[in-house]
């Protein structure tokens, strides 16, 4: 056995239960950390403060480098550890899990965010169980300054992920359509690209925690929508009995029409924000105002998601002319193609 990795993380963050979910399934030797425990105070820090962390051991077996971003840590976790990867081996099935997992975390965390902080009941519950994951047993007086102040910093930044009086009615029919179409590719196979696990079933798995099984407001939707989703995640929180083969995949060509329904979604409500938040941040402006799903949408401009378009773009290059041109018929008629013009 290696010496594990260290990852730290807190059962709220979406993107700490993707990457433990995924090291789990992956049976990469790990140790869960939770943030603010005293473990993890005497850890390697990274230079961006963002969870999770995964700490790599050195060459003594001691960690040594701290390094966060769930997306290339799954590329580098391909590269150094051989056996049940998440990146199909085929080059058309890859890019469409790399899109739909750049969906999943940025766009689909706006309903999570949404839902935990701009409904009052959910906000007071999370305001109330957070704190706590630093120090059970800390009194009820000693959590109460903590909570205020918790919630107010988070219902502050609901400007930033885009949530606010306008945006709010995209965001939650956007969370209805996204369980009722992986619902329907659920009923056709048990993961997203096939009967094996893709970095995009995680990154989905990541954010559906929260929304089906802890925030109250959207947990009670997707249990009278989809029970099967809410059994999904549980199921996804620990795939290390799963066993896989190479034809475990979708084939070459084969796109579903669940899946062409699934990147439908993306190419309705993430294709324009991100076209719209890129034009915003080239010309300077400080709001993002552009039309979605036939409603206004305005928000701050987010560097990070220019950040994502470029990836996706040069992806997108870096395929052959074969390839690109299947991806392009994949993705015909999803909205996904603007994208890439």
């Amino acid at each position: 056995m290696k010496q594990p990795l260290t990852i730290v993380g807190a059962p709220g963050s979406p993107y700490s239960r993707k990457m433990r979910a995924l090291l789990r399934y992956r049976r990469i030797p790990h140790v869960w950390v939770l943030n603010f425990s005293n473990e993890s105070k005497e850890l390697p820090k990274p230079r961006v403060q963002l969870l999770p962390v995964l700490v790599f051991p050195g060459a003594d077996g001691r960690p040594a480098e701290a390094s966060v971003d769930s997306t290339p840590l799954i590329r580098r976790l391909e590269r150094e550890h051989a056996g049940r990867g998440v990146v199909p081996p085929d080059p058309v099935l890859a890019f469409l899990d790399a899109l739909l997992e750049d969906y999943a975390d940025e766009w689909l965390t706006k309903c999570m965010f949404h839902y935990r902080w701009a409904f009052e009941a959910d906000a007071a519950y999370a305001s109330q169980v957070l704190p706590r994951w630093s120090g059970i047993d800390r009194s009820d007086a000693e959590i109460a300054p903590l909570a205020e102040q918790f919630a107010k910093r988070q219902i502050g930044r609901l400007w930033v992920v885009g949530s606010n009086a306008t945006t709010a009615p995209v965001i939650e029919a956007s969370y209805r359509r996204l369980l009722a179409l992986l619902d329907a590719r659920l009923c056709e196979a048990p993961f997203v690209l096939g009967r094996r696990p893709a970095a995009c079933d995680f990154g989905l798995f990541g954010q559906l925690t929260q929304l089906v099984h802890f925030d109250p407001t959207p947990m009670a939707i997707a249990r009278e929508q989809s029970p099967r989703i809410a059994a999904w995640v549980d199921v996804v929180e620990d795939l290390s009995g799963l066993e896989v083969s190479s034809e475990d995949w979708l084939a070459t060509g084969e796109i579903p029409d669940t899946l062409r329904a699934l990147l439908g979604e993306v190419g309705r409500v993430y294709a324009p924000f991100l076209l719209a938040n890129a034009r915003a941040l080239e010309r300077g402006d400080e709001r993002v105002e552009c039309t979605i799903d036939e409603r206004l949408w305005v928000q701050q401009p987010f560097p990070y998601q220019a950040k994502c378009l470029r990836a996706l773009r040069e992806g997108y290059t870096k395929l052959p002319a074969g390839e690109r041109a299947a991806v392009d018929a994949a993705l015909a008629g999803t909205g996904c193609e603007v994208l890439f013009r």
